[in-house]
């Protein structure tokens, strides 16, 4: 397959981009390719689409035709694993290949996991797409008492989509208040105010540790020794660039891909 301008990642900046270039160029082949199965929506939404506040359709933020109204070429479903920058080739899972004349890295970030033990039993889960959604929506039906490791504001968007399903939530927060980095002191005592009103349990200057069950999530631990018991646990600590395929391709990466004033990397 062969195609003028690939892009990987089908967010708000592959999005964006796709949508600039037809400004530019009505005729040039546009392919954009992305591991996430559904067409392009809303991350911050899918809190709502939890809280049952939302359908899929609500949370869309471009139309389902916009892909065949734009003449772009979308590939779900299906990842990347390999750039031949020199040969100008993408490969795929499945070894398909595709070429390009121009290619866009659009591929956001990938939810942080620390090191806790445990993490690997039922009930664990992050919170950064769709999917996420969808398998704490189904489990939901098991779950009482959640713990949210994580006070940003994915973090604080779950837990009111979790309060809104009539789960009791604690959120545990490393630093010393939640939202500390985008509120300061004072804004940030307003929203843990909201939040206690809402039930909600704020540990700030703490974390976890451990999880344990026997198979299935019963309790945490906390860095100081307290035992909390639960049945669902959200890692909700933020994201880190995806610097996988950069990497590979040997592009400059400094914690994510290094570019110029022009958004440009260090391979022309």
């Amino acid at each position: 397959m062969r195609t003028k301008y690939l892009i990987v990642g089908n967010s708000a900046g592959g999005i964006g981009a796709a949508e600039t270039i037809r400004q530019v160029d009505k005729e040039g082949a546009v392919t954009i390719i992305s591991e996430d199965p559904y067409p392009a929506y809303s991350r911050p939404l899918i809190s709502e689409y939890l809280a049952r506040e939302r359908t899929f359709d609500g949370i869309l933020f471009r139309p389902l035709d916009f892909y065949e109204q734009n003449s772009i070429t979308f590939l779900p479903g299906k990842k990347v694993t390999h750039l031949e920058l020199e040969n100008r080739t993408a490969w795929l899972e499945d070894n398909e290949q595709i070429a390009w004349d121009k290619l866009l890295l659009a591929v956001g970030g990938k939810p942080i996991f620390p090191k806790m033990k445990g993490s690997d039993k039922r009930g664990v889960f992050t919170f950064t797409n769709l999917d996420d959604a969808k398998a704490v929506d189904r489990f939901l039906g098991n779950a009482r008492k959640a713990v949210v490791i994580g006070g940003g504001l994915i973090g604080i968007s779950v837990t009111e989509a979790l309060v809104k399903r009539g789960v009791d939530v604690t959120v545990v927060e490393m630093k010393e208040r939640i939202l500390n980095t985008i509120l300061d002191r004072q804004a940030s005592l307003m929203a843990e105010e909201v939040l206690a009103c809402a039930g909600v349990e704020i540990i700030a200057g703490d974390t976890v540790i451990d999880i344990n069950g026997k198979g299935t999530v019963e309790e945490v631990v906390l860095d100081n020794g307290k035992a909390m018991p639960c049945d669902l646990v959200l890692v909700t600590i933020g994201v880190s660039p995806r610097a996988e395929l950069a990497l590979d391709a040997e592009l400059r990466v400094n914690r994510g891909i290094v570019v110029d004033h022009h958004m440009a990397t260090t391979h022309p």
